[in-house]
């Protein structure tokens, strides 16, 4: 992995204050996990993962302490392998498809095995890197599937250059991963290591403002977009707008990255939403110390679109549910003199049925702090700026899926922006399918001009 020292981060931020959820195994533990894999002939863990990583393979390794080739598997399928390690909702994917499973006992720990060769083993000079072929691609938004895609096209020989709208490269890894989970220091590594295989990243650089869509087409042979969704939806109801109540992903943004974030004063606070954002802010919230945190979503438990793991995991952390209801008013404190709204005091609640607010009122509850987890927009609007891309009606890019190839046939697209909103590793998949797919188009385009050129030198 590269320095740290590559992106010095603040003292001083709460994500500071969080303990790793799943600490580095040590040695021992790593080999000792690695010999329960039983190493399985057709093994389900495989076709489990959307990267497709040889997993038996990478923990046979560890168990023989080749920790170098167990990270050189995972890499040759995933070069998100560290932060994926990480995030990745195992218990659904790899390790809920383990033989182990149906048998009643616990799973091979893949995930915490797989982190563990990447930070023991991980290393560029495991990568061979092919000759240079001066082509180029630009690729927007610097997010998993954007990273993916551009560490996959500098090891085929291209040009690859990310443009970036934040000061800090990574995306979603960066500012919107649970620290308990991902630190912002852990994905700048992964970072760095991608920009030792040859990435180059423009930070600071935001399509339709700094740079036109038109331009980029100008200065790259292709086109990656993986700028991910918009910002957070807003909680339509009075009292919304005003200190206190912060869209999801802002909120963790400002704690993993912004030292002058705080949560003094907060004792009460309420999470709206029912998926996988909203429990990680819940989750944050319980364990930065507020005394009473709640969920409220606007269906059952049982409805709730976050993982089951992850939910049970929130209610050990002290998060109670309100199920079945919808926030009606936002009611705030009253306003200093000459200042705007106060902050917020208590929310009224409606009764929800089938996810829709009733006219029957459920009892007040007292908050000071309130964060809307209900979704983001959806794909940027600077996509019209590229001929030929378009959205469906769900807001989402339409890419080919076997290529991700847009309407335009020098434009890609993967991660959030075409799938809705899915998991890292999905983003990777995406992005390295579609390098591989921008390879193929421009090794066709350059044997299209040398044949060119052959024909022209035999008619001279």
């Amino acid at each position: 992995m590269a320095s740290r020292s590559d992106f010095p981060l603040p003292a001083g931020r709460l994500e500071e204050r969080f303990a790793d959820k799943h600490p580095l195994y040590t040695e021992g533990e790593a080999a000792a996990e690695a010999a329960r894999c039983l190493y399985c002939f057709d093994a389900p863990c495989i076709p489990a993962c959307p990267t497709a990583i040889d997993i038996p393979t990478f923990i046979r390794k560890i168990a023989t302490r080749n920790l170098a080739g167990s990270a050189r598997t995972i890499l040759e399928s995933n070069l998100l392998g560290a932060s994926c390690a990480r995030v990745c909702p195992v218990e659904i994917l790899c390790e809920g498809a383990c033989v182990y499973v149906p048998w009643g006992r616990p799973a091979v720990s893949i995930g915490r095995l797989q982190r563990y060769a990447m930070e023991k083993g991980g290393s560029p000079e495991l990568l061979e890197r092919a000759r240079r072929s001066g082509r180029s691609v630009g690729l927007v938004g610097s997010g998993p599937a954007s990273l993916a895609c551009a560490g996959t096209l500098a090891l085929l020989g291209h040009d690859a250059v990310v443009y970036e709208k934040d000061p800090l490269p990574g995306g979603l890894n960066t500012t919107g991963v649970a620290p308990y989970k991902l630190p912002v220091a852990d994905t700048l590594a992964e970072v760095g290591f991608l920009r030792a295989l040859g990435v180059r990243i423009q930070t600071g650089v935001e399509i339709g403002r700094d740079l036109h869509g038109g331009e980029l087409l100008r200065r790259h042979d292709a086109v990656f977009l993986g700028a991910g969704l918009g910002s957070d939806l807003r909680l339509d109801v009075p009292g919304a707008e005003g200190p206190g109540v912060v869209g999801a992903l802002e909120w963790i943004r400002r704690m993993k990255l912004d030292p002058k974030t705080s949560i003094a004063g907060v004792r009460r606070a309420a999470v709206i939403g029912g998926g996988n954002t909203a429990v990680d802010v819940a989750r944050e919230l319980a364990q930065l110390g507020v005394a009473e945190v709640r969920l409220i979503y606007r269906r059952s438990a049982k409805e709730m679109p976050a993982y089951g793991h992850e939910w049970r995991a929130a209610r050990e952390d002290g998060v109670v549910l309100i199920p079945n209801a919808i926030v009606k008013e936002v009611v705030r404190q009253v306003a200093r003199e000459g200042g705007g709204p106060g902050r917020p005091e208590r929310l009224r609640l409606a009764v929800a049925k089938e996810g829709k607010a009733t006219n029957e009122e459920r009892a007040a509850i007292q908050v000071d702090k309130v964060i809307v987890a209900i979704g983001r927009s959806k794909a940027p609007t600077f996509v019209a700026q590229f001929p030929g891309v378009s959205v469906d009606e769900s807001g989402r890019l339409r890419v080919d899926p076997k290529s991700g190839c847009t309407g335009n046939p020098r434009v890609f697209a993967g991660g959030d922006a075409a799938n809705g909103g899915r998991e890292v590793v999905h983003a990777v998949a995406e992005g390295q399918r579609a390098a591989r797919a921008i390879d193929a188009m421009l090794q066709e385009g350059a044997m299209v001009r040398e044949a060119g050129v052959s024909r022209r030198e035999r008619n001279d």
